[in-house]
């Protein structure tokens, strides 16, 4: 189940004593995880950790590593001169590549 809007019904039955796993739930606790999505488990009824789906969790930190080298080139632009740039010919010719070099080359792009 994929929802970028959570209900507050949503997030309540998101909740997970820790008592369920020391009952040996926890099969079905990973069961309603891949169902919803999350579930949030307490301890002492403060939050101890969230549990999430495999996939959800590399596209959270993908998401980040997007945002940190979006906001690394957004630094590195508010202090980049025009004079630090060069033409992609300039940067071949100091690489001593030929635009014919790179005819005979397959890139693939994700």
């Amino acid at each position: 189940m994929k929802k970028d809007n959570f209900s507050v019904k949503d997030i309540i039955g998101s909740i997970v004593p820790i008592t369920r796993f020391n009952r040996g739930e926890a099969g079905k606790i990973f069961d309603e995880v891949n169902e919803s999505g999350f579930k949030v488990v307490l301890k002492n009824n403060t939050p101890a950790c969230v549990l999430v789906q495999p996939e959800r969790y590399e596209a959270m930190m993908e998401a980040l590593e997007d945002y940190a080298l979006y906001f690394e080139a957004e630094k590195r632009m508010k202090n980049a001169s025009q004079s630090g740039f060069m033409s992609s010919g300039d940067v071949l010719a100091n690489l001593g590549i030929s635009e014919a070099d790179l005819d005979d080359i397959e890139v693939e792009i994700d």
